[in-house]
């Protein structure tokens, strides 16, 4: 019986599953990263971030069979680094997941937006779409730290290449403007990036939120007065 429940919460609130295994994947990444033995472990996670995202999409407007295209060669580029050690295969997979990735963030800021009642799946996929966006950009700073090495510096090791998890930390210091980081993008065509980034962090607030705030405002008919917390109005 809970079983089938929990299918029917994955079914019916995916954007909901989808933030909290993004969510708790920040827990884990730390332990997984500095050690060889857990890239398995490690990859599999991303396997499961990639299906939610997948079944993200499904609610969304955008065709299945794109998100299902973008998926495939991730997938298999993700298992081939499952059964190898060939981390040359890291930038590839990352360059397939960013695409992905950024697809299902389209694809859910469609459905948010073009729902004209807010639902409680909707109100996930405003958190759901933020941490799609920053792992987004966190893979596109892998491909460019692959194509370009040395694009990002930071306080310890500086010429080293910089691990998933500091790439993911810079991302979402950036996404939400912080500038906690210190990792910094030494290149030219790293701070482009970065630069994109930001830019979409302040859109995403000025655009898909005040978006959802008027919807949730509209709820209220034309010409009827919002409920008063002092109670209902009495007549004389």
């Amino acid at each position: 019986m809970r079983w089938s429940h929990w299918v029917r919460s994955v079914k019916h609130t995916p954007s909901a599953m989808l933030l909290v295994v993004q969510l708790g994947a920040l827990l884990v990444y730390p332990f997984l990263e500095d050690n060889p033995a857990s890239r398995a472990a490690f990859s599999i996670l991303g396997i499961v971030v990639l299906g939610l995202a997948v079944l993200s999409v499904r609610r969304s407007p955008p065709p299945t069979w794109v998100s299902v295209l973008l998926a495939a060669p991730a997938l298999a580029l993700l298992l081939a680094q499952l059964v190898s050690d060939a981390s040359w295969l890291t930038p590839w997979s990352a360059a397939f997941e960013a695409v992905l990735y950024f697809y299902a963030a389209v694809g859910l800021i469609r459905y948010m937006v073009g729902d004209p009642v807010i639902s409680v799946d909707d109100l996930f996929a405003v958190g759901a779409t933020f941490t799609l966006v920053a792992w987004a950009f966190a893979y596109v700073y892998t491909v460019v730290q692959a194509v370009a090495p040395e694009s990002f510096t930071a306080a310890v090791d500086p010429t080293s290449p910089r691990t998933w998890m500091e790439l993911l930390f810079l991302s979402f210091t950036t996404l939400t403007s912080t500038g906690l980081s210190d990792v910094v993008p030494v290149r030219a065509f790293a701070r482009s990036v970065v630069m994109l980034e930001q830019v979409a962090g302040v859109l995403y607030i000025a655009m898909v939120i005040t978006r959802m705030v008027g919807l949730s405002r509209s709820r209220v008919a034309p010409g009827r007065p919002a409920p008063h917390a002092d109670g209902p109005e009495t007549s004389g």
